[in-house]
């Protein structure tokens, strides 16, 4: 994290229990206007003349889709298909940005650095010259999720029409006079990172962690109903895996949204179990998990029943409910 951000968010109150996590005092209730640092993300730069062909060649979106005014999800996989990484796709004038899990990014660099060969594509770890914050509003008039624009050099894109919330890339300086504006002239109240997260999973955007990697393959993730997975950009690697499942049907495995009286997150890639069935391998694993405000939600990956309705466990006999 760039040290004058940091120490501009120690001004402002903010409690650091790691660089990913960051909280502030209380807010007001009556107040749903919120602002939330954003440092369990991290930003890829990909640049140069051939930045567009490299992706192309690698995830599951389409590139040349990809505008100033329109952001994508997408996902990079493995030859078999599996996903390394979730991502939010975003065009800058030279080149684009990955917004991306803080933990898979130097594994992600080290990735496309292997397929860049000739091509004139420089990758760089751009998380200590942008800082990433988020915004939500409720009030506010909502945008189309993943639109996006640019003001001032700072990109806004939209992630979340229900919660009316927006992901905010600027570089240090940008962010500290935003910052400051929202909070002293706009009435935002400074939130949690660990609250940003918690609206990620009602959101249903699939983040992955080093426990994730390479576990699911791109529909077992929804990316293709969040818009994250071409079929007709041609191929990448993965592809014959992702348009196989596409073609033959939808895949065994789904994402679904879940809460459970936790006290604590469970872990990520953790088992879950179903009374309904002799299933001592477990019927699917956690995503992704947040307490926020007494209440425990989690993205999990489940195998698609069409026959009776779930009796979801843990492994410690908590019960969890998916939310429909």
């Amino acid at each position: 994290m760039n040290p004058l951000w940091k120490n501009f968010l120690l001004s402002s109150e903010a409690s650091f229990e790691n660089d990913e996590s960051i909280a502030f005092p209380v807010c007001q209730p009556e107040n749903e206007k919120r602002i939330y640092p954003l440092s369990h993300l991290a930003v890829l730069s990909v640049t140069g003349k051939d930045a567009a062909s490299l992706l192309q060649g690698q995830v599951t979106c389409n590139v040349n889709e990809v505008t100033a005014y329109k952001s994508t999800l997408g996902a990079l996989c493995n030859p078999k298909g599996r996903v390394i990484t979730t991502f939010l796709l975003l065009k800058k004038e030279d080149g684009f940005l990955l917004i991306l899990p803080k933990v898979l990014l130097e594994l992600i660099k080290k990735r496309l650095q292997m397929y860049v060969l000739r091509a004139v594509v420089t990758l760089t770890d751009s998380s200590d010259t942008l800082c990433l914050i988020g915004l939500s509003a409720p009030d506010a008039s909502p945008l189309k999720q993943f639109d996006s624009y640019l003001q001032n050099g700072t990109i806004f894109v939209s992630l979340s029409s229900l919660q009316n919330r927006q992901l905010i890339v600027a570089d240090t300086d940008s962010a500290i006079a935003l910052w400051s504006d929202y909070v002293s002239k706009q009435g935002f109240q400074p939130d949690s990172s660990n609250a940003w997260r918690y609206f990620d999973i009602l959101s249903g955007i699939p983040w992955l962690s080093a426990e994730t990697s390479e576990e699911f393959i791109p529909q077992m993730l929804n990316l293709d109903k969040l818009g994250g997975i071409s079929f007709n950009k041609g191929c990448y690697t993965g592809q014959e895996v992702v348009a196989r499942t596409h073609y033959l049907g939808k895949a065994k495995r789904a994402l679904f949204l879940a809460e459970g009286d936790l006290a604590t997150e469970p872990a990520a890639n953790a088992t879950i179990f179903d009374d309904n069935l002799d299933n001592s391998q477990g019927v699917g694993h956690v995503l992704m998990a947040q307490c926020h405000q007494n209440s425990c939600k989690m993205l999990v990956v489940l195998y698609v029943s069409d026959k009776e309705a779930y009796n979801l466990k843990l492994a410690d006999q908590t019960q969890l409910t998916l939310i429909i």
